[in-house]
């Protein structure tokens, strides 16, 4: 869009040091990727926050269908140097409320510049305008998360500055996988455990929707999303993924993952439960169980070191205490800061 780099450096630079005045923002693009990447790498060599990513999974971002690059990913260059970078994620398919994910980093070079409060305007604005040209959650409250580690005291400030406030705790979970192999658990009767294939994709995909309907923060998946963030994500391991089928129904199912660039940077491979899930008539019967117990096993036996999961701390199923009871512990506590989003008219042409 003409102008839009003159107006954003004007925006996006105010109130901070000098020395970022001269930076000029454009929307993320494949060409970014290489230099998006050394950002991550950057931050995390600091932080140490475990967030390894590479230039594949930095395209599975860039293509998702659904996310408008132009309107909502913004990079900030020194140069050729990446920065800082923002992305807006919509959540289509919310029920209770539409809470908008934004992702976002700075330089631990340029930190403490107001870059990051920079970055938090854009996207409070962002997802302002695109909450009010959305039909379908335009009568839903609106809010921007933040999600970062618990102890990250520069974004707690920074979070703090922008009128946000805790909403939820996460913790990450890990089950070393050196300790023998742990004892079978029954199927719950009348269904029978079967590797994930694609002939299961849909009946799967319906089964999540059943299994998170009550769970803070559900979005529904439709087809598209499903394919973009479960199982046509590069992270998906269908080998390592188990259902428990009852005639066409799938009643429970475990998702795995491995991430490619954590075990390139530790040297060890993490089998992590990405989805667990069991639809709610079929609750208390120990689907559940019978697939963690039978994933722990599988991926010992193909070589992974650690299985891990990440569990919500108010999950309402009571998960947190099933996963400790299946020797799993706490790796790592994130936070989700969450403010309500301000009113905005939708942009000229959104309807």
């Amino acid at each position: 869009m003409q102008g839009q780099d003159d107006a954003h450096r004007q925006d996006d630079t105010r109130g901070q040091d000098d020395a970022v005045r001269g930076l000029t923002a454009r929307p993320l693009s494949r060409d970014a990727v290489s230099a998006w990447l050394e950002l991550h790498e950057a931050v995390e060599r600091i932080d140490r926050a475990g967030e390894h990513v590479d230039a594949a999974e930095l395209v599975e971002v860039l293509e998702d269908p659904k996310l408008d690059l132009a309107r909502d990913s913004t990079g900030w260059w020194d140069g050729e140097r990446l920065v800082a970078y923002a992305v807006l994620h919509t959540p289509h398919g919310a029920s209770d409320a539409a809470r908008f994910g934004g992702d976002a980093a700075v330089h631990p070079d340029l930190r403490r510049c107001g870059l990051g409060t920079g970055l938090v305007t854009w996207l409070a604005d962002r997802a302002a305008a695109r909450h009010a040209e959305n039909a379908e959650l335009a009568d839903l409250k609106g809010e921007l998360l933040l999600d970062g580690l618990a102890g990250d005291e520069g974004l707690r400030r920074l979070a703090e500055k922008c009128g946000f406030a805790p909403s939820r705790w996460w913790f990450t979970m890990k089950h070393p996988l050196d300790s023998g192999r742990p004892d079978p658990r029954p199927a719950p009767e009348g269904t029978r455990s079967v590797p994930y294939g694609p002939e299961y994709d849909e009946a799967t995909r319906l089964a999540h929707n059943d299994a998170f309907r009550d769970h803070w923060n559900f979005t529904e998946l439709d087809r598209a999303d499903w394919h973009t963030r479960v199982t046509g994500a590069g992270a998906f391991r269908p080998a390592m993924s188990r259902l428990l089928v009852s005639g066409d129904e799938v009643v429970a199912y475990l998702l795995a993952e491995e991430n490619d660039a954590k075990t390139a940077a530790t040297g060890r491979r993490d089998c992590h439960v990405g989805y667990l899930g069991t639809r709610r008539a079929w609750r208390g019967r120990g689907g559940a169980p019978a697939l963690l117990a039978e994933l722990l096993g599988a991926a010992r036996d193909a070589g992974y070191d650690t299985a891990s999961l990440t569990v919500d701390t108010a999950n309402p199923s009571g998960a947190l205490g099933f996963y400790q009871q299946s020797g799993f512990t706490v790796d790592r506590e994130s936070v989700t800061y969450a403010r309500a989003l301000e009113t905005a008219a939708p942009e000229d042409g959104a309807r």
